[in-house]
């Protein structure tokens, strides 16, 4: 069976999702994401307060392309008026879904009264995800975790609640705000979520899923409808098609070559250039090389070249020298 959000999104049998990530979930991270076969995408989460405003930065983050589809436009907020208004505005830049953070756990977001902190205040939260329903004719869904700390771990109520006042799909991370990114994410409150008969949307894991050996575990172990993956795919897209290869043979694939590595950074930093302009564009790519080239031996010298260099045919030179030097049948794990 597939998995549907809404009448109109179909995501296949079972879904690989990207998950939102703050400077780093932008379009051209986007564009590499899907080449390797993500099936949902989402914007890196937008405030409401921004979007009312007009904020230059908020209303960037609205560009969506047509090869990304399905993509959803994540908003934050802790107005419930301005989470309504931010729906609309989002609406009118044509995702095909928008989505709530009330998982978002640093402090500037979860100290204001938005994202996680969310998970305090339940009423507030259904109050909150029903006026976003009600402010657009696309699918609702929202992004949260377990709860805010271990003895408020309400991620049950939240599932049924927010499935009562009209969201199409729920993904949750395995941990609650207190535990930030720390320890194990537990993924059994995620699968109970799952197998409560009471809730009849799709249900979306998240937290920890690093390999293709525990996408497949936990797929079976856990029951959800789909994984949602975030710092993995970082510098590291082709985890979405090792996974579904292995779903589909029940073998692995082979790691990225250095070619495929290098091909790979060249397009995300031309995108980043073409979407961002020179100077910002290759200043943001630069957080991206150590994570493209992670197992390589003694890169840290053209890391150092590749970070300082200031224009784009120089950064695409010693991308060339990266190539040849190394074997181009390498593979690294």
């Amino acid at each position: 069976m597939s998995v549907k959000i809404g009448d109109h999104i179909d995501l296949g049998a079972f879904p690989l999702l990207l998950a939102p990530m703050e400077d780093v979930s932008d379009p051209p991270f986007r564009f590499v994401c899907k080449q390797n076969g993500v099936d949902m995408m989402y914007t890196e989460f937008i405030s409401s307060e921004g979007l009312i405003r007009d904020a230059a930065k908020s209303r960037q983050k609205l560009d969506i392309f047509e090869y990304e589809r399905p993509i959803g436009i994540q908003i934050f907020g802790s107005e419930i008026e301005h989470m309504r208004m931010a729906s609309e505005i989002s609406s009118q830049a044509g995702p095909d879904l928008i989505d709530i953070n009330y998982g978002c756990p640093v402090k500037n977001v979860a100290c204001r009264g938005a994202g996680a902190s969310l998970l305090q205040d339940i009423d507030k939260m259904v109050a909150m995800t029903k006026a976003v329903v009600e402010g657009t004719h696309l699918p609702v869904t929202v992004k949260t975790r377990l709860g805010w700390d271990d003895n408020t771990k309400n991620v049950y109520e939240v599932a049924e609640r927010l499935q009562d006042v009209g969201i199409k799909a729920l993904s949750i991370h395995g941990r609650t705000r207190a535990q930030m990114y720390k320890g194990q994410a537990d993924w059994s409150m995620i699968r109970d979520v799952k197998k409560n008969p009471r809730v009849k949307i799709p249900i979306f894991g998240n937290g920890d899923v690093d390999s293709v050996e525990k996408a497949a575990a936990w797929r079976q172990e856990y029951e959800v409808d789909g994984i949602m993956i975030g710092r993995a795919a970082i510098g590291y897209p082709w985890i979405f098609r090792e996974i579904k290869h292995f779903f589909e043979t029940g073998e692995h694939l082979d790691g990225p070559t250095i070619k495929e590595r290098v091909d790979v950074c060249k397009t995300h930093l031309t995108k980043s250039i073409e979407w961002k302009g020179d100077k910002t564009g290759i200043f943001e790519m630069r957080r991206h090389y150590a994570n493209y080239f992670k197992g390589i031996p003694n890169f840290k010298e053209y890391r150092m070249r590749l970070v300082s260099l200031p224009t784009h045919s120089e950064i695409l030179e010693v991308l060339d020298e990266i190539e040849h030097q190394f074997d181009a049948e390498l593979i690294v794990s």
